[in-house]
């Protein structure tokens, strides 16, 4: 501990057989410390390694209807739907619209609102309906479960 000149520093380094680190270049003098360098870089991964893993990954599942989707099959896609919010996965649902049957794309948002509806107290709507191209785009989010 102290403030020592930098040539001073770097023989106290040397006699122990460790590297001057400089810890804060910007203090007035500047922080170093004495230590094994390479030690210190591996600790430092170690500890980003160990951020990065606690890190939640957004996972997107992708379901997709047609614009006169039946009603079994709107409810069979929407158990799905409901699996996803529940596992904390976003929802991309979607609406495809083939050749012609762009002319139903009133049928489609309504689809998707519905869906929306249905699945309102599992996860809340992030994007509205939006046509992009032939899709019909909707964005849900799970809501936090307490």
């Amino acid at each position: 501990m102290g403030i020592y000149p930098t040539s001073k520093a770097l023989e106290i380094a040397q006699e122990q057989e460790l590297d001057l680190v400089e810890i804060s270049p910007n203090a007035e003098p500047p922080v170093c410390k004495v230590m094994d360098y390479k030690k210190f870089v591996y600790e430092q991964k170690k500890r980003e390694k160990v951020i990065k893993a606690k890190a939640s990954k957004v996972v997107v599942k992708e379901i997709r209807f047609g614009p006169n989707t039946d009603d079994h099959d709107y409810e069979f896609k929407k158990k799905h739907a409901l699996k996803f919010l529940e596992e904390g996965a976003k929802l991309k649902a979607y609406v495809f619209f083939k050749g012609r049957s762009i002319i139903y794309k009133d049928q489609g948002q309504i689809l998707l609102l519905r869906l929306a509806q249905d699945l309102e107290e599992y996860g809340k709507v992030e994007q509205m309906p939006k046509l992009e191209g032939k899709r019909m785009i909707m964005f849900l989010a799970p809501r936090k479960t307490k």
